[in-house]
């Protein structure tokens, strides 16, 4: 969606909340993501994907094209909830291949048995790889993981990770120098 587009449904959803769905269905998918990958953990993502769209349909009224794009101040709400799901003494750690597929997360398998085997001993092998750097991200303090799965999950730039953080770019530049330094020291 272009910066324009954006805008216009911003005004449009501040008038009449149902122009929001445009924006939401946009927006959701990347949303849960960043979720899903902060997290490994499906209900929790969607539990923050929700609670990010709830908040921004909310305040959506108070929002200002100033120097935060509609997507940066979504993300920083998102941001914002993952850090609180991280603060409640219960948050649950992340799941196993096994307890995905018992809440319904299933890899797509072609009809030949063979290539079934070799993709999902693939899946399994970029699964493992995927939590074994979760968890070592996952042992980082939070706005060192903020920035990594901003910078290398989301692809954002550092302009943006600056917006959606309320920080300057230098100090984002410095965060993440410090939160590659800290994963190399974990070797």
């Amino acid at each position: 969606m272009d910066l324009e587009r954006e805008r216009d449904l911003v005004k449009q959803a501040q008038k009449d909340p149902a122009a929001f769905a445009e924006l939401y269905d946009h927006y959701y998918p990347k949303i849960f993501g960043y979720a899903l990958r902060r997290t490994a953990d499906i209900e929790a993502a969607q539990d923050i994907t929700s609670e990010t769209f709830f908040k921004a349909l909310r305040g959506l009224w108070r929002f200002r094209w100033r120097s935060v794009s509609f997507s940066s101040w979504l993300y920083r709400i998102a941001s914002n909830e993952t850090v609180q799901y991280f603060r409640q003494p219960d948050y649950r750690k992340p799941a196993s291949l096994d307890a995905l597929r018992e809440q319904g997360f299933e890899p797509a398998a072609p009809d030949d048995p063979h290539s079934e085997l070799v993709e999902a001993q693939e899946e399994l092998d970029r699964h493992r790889e995927f939590r074994r750097v979760q968890e070592r991200i996952a042992r980082l303090p939070a706005k060192y993981q903020e920035v990594i799965a901003l910078r290398y999950f989301e692809q954002k730039q550092l302009k943006e990770i600056a917006e959606i953080l309320g920080k300057k770019e230098g100090t984002v530049k410095s965060l993440i120098h410090r939160a590659i330094e800290k994963l190399r020291e974990e070797e």
